[in-house]
């Protein structure tokens, strides 16, 4: 910065030397031009070195995270009430919607009776587990009986104690006894396989009653929409009567988050040579003039719209001249208790990168000059 002022100092004073004080040239429009030509060339070292190492940005607006108001229902519903007021700051958790219930009370008190009657059965499924293999064991103990009886008569018969048709009554009934036997092992497997029909331990009808009954909640609590942060609704559009559907392409309302809010500034490429995160920066907002707020800089976005190309079945197309795209510098800023930080809100910020530091007083009395012509600026009334 001194070198630069002296070089500048000893050209006005050689200049005037030359052409006033000792007048060894006469001073016409040629030399004019020429002196000033040379003068605003000498200039370009201040501008080189503010635009390089305190570079300034006029394009930034503050940043406010945002979350899409989406009702989540399965089928058209009917808004009842509104019970949040646009601009009014809201805690998390307050509620902001309520939709009409009746179906969804409905669905959710038929999801709890299934879940019942789930319940039920599957403790009837132990008690027919215990029936079969009672059944089995009656079935067993008929073919044993049959089966002595037949052996009896099957020694009887021989020696005339007993006519050929006992025998073979009894006959007949061992077969029927076993197949009874076999019919009755079956309906054990069954009822063992429809009680063992379970996940994690649970049976597989109450499971699904479980997932049924979670939907109808699901739904159910959603009929009410609550704050997902602290914020405000900004522009509040929905009115008791809105029919939202199953499906919907829109939010009916868009909050706005206190959390970590920013500064998003643009700047040319080549300005961010030296900016790094954790420099500091100077802020100008247009909501305050006269003011200027501290901050550093917290991220740069190393991207650019110009550098992506979606999927297509057309080739690029390059067409010149084509403006370069500008990099946006996330900047976090320390507020004052009491100011108000709008997204939206319009700033300057000024980045200090540490380099060239005799400089900085020329970018800080430029910001400060930008911080008070608002108070005039626009001129209008």
């Amino acid at each position: 910065m001194f070198v630069a002022l002296c070089i500048t100092l000893f050209y006005i004073v050689f200049v005037w030397f030359v052409f006033f004080k000792a007048q060894w040239l006469k001073f016409n429009i040629a030399w004019g031009i020429v002196s000033f030509w040379v003068g605003a060339h000498l200039l370009l070292i201040f501008l080189v070195a503010l635009r390089f190492f305190q570079p300034m940005s006029i394009d930034s607006h503050v940043v406010r995270s945002t979350i899409q108001i989406v009702p989540r229902l399965s089928q058209p519903t009917l808004l009842k009430e509104v019970l949040v007021t646009p601009n009014q700051p809201v805690k998390k958790g307050e509620p902001l919607y309520k939709f009409d219930d009746t179906v969804f009370s409905q669905q959710l008190a038929s999801a709890k009776a299934q879940l019942v009657a789930a319940e039920q059965n599957a403790k009837i499924l132990e008690q027919d587990v215990i029936a079969a293999g009672e059944a089995v064991e009656r079935a067993k103990a008929q073919l044993s009986y049959a089966q002595t009886q037949q052996a009896r008569y099957q020694n009887l018969v021989p020696q005339g104690g007993a006519r050929q048709e006992e025998l073979d009554r009894w006959n007949e009934q061992v077969v029927e006894d076993t197949a009874a036997v076999h019919e009755a092992d079956a309906n054990l497997a069954k009822a063992n396989l429809a009680q063992q029909s379970q996940i994690d331990g649970v049976n597989t009808g109450v499971a699904q009653a479980r997932a049924q009954l979670a939907e109808a909640q699901y739904f159910m609590d959603n009929t009410t929409i609550h704050a997902p942060e602290d914020g405000m609704i900004v522009s509040q559009q929905a009115r008791p009567g809105l029919v939202v559907g199953e499906i919907r392409l829109g939010a009916i309302a868009s909050f706005v988050t206190d959390d970590n809010p920013y500064i998003l500034a643009s700047y040319r490429q080549q300005n961010l040579k030296f900016v790094e995160p954790g420099q500091p920066v100077e802020v100008a907002l247009d909501l305050y003039p006269g003011e200027i707020l501290t901050g550093e800089v917290e991220a740069i976005w190393w991207a650019t719209r110009q550098g992506q190309y979606l999927p297509s079945g057309r080739l690029p197309g390059f067409v010149l001249p084509k403006a370069p795209g500008h990099i946006a510098v996330q900047i976090k800023v320390d507020v004052p208790e009491g100011h108000t930080f709008p997204a939206g809100g319009h700033a300057a910020v000024a980045i200090y990168t540490g380099k060239g530091q005799s400089f900085e007083f020329l970018r800080r009395i430029n910001i400060r000059l930008y911080s008070f012509a608002n108070f005039i600026r626009p001129l209008d009334i």
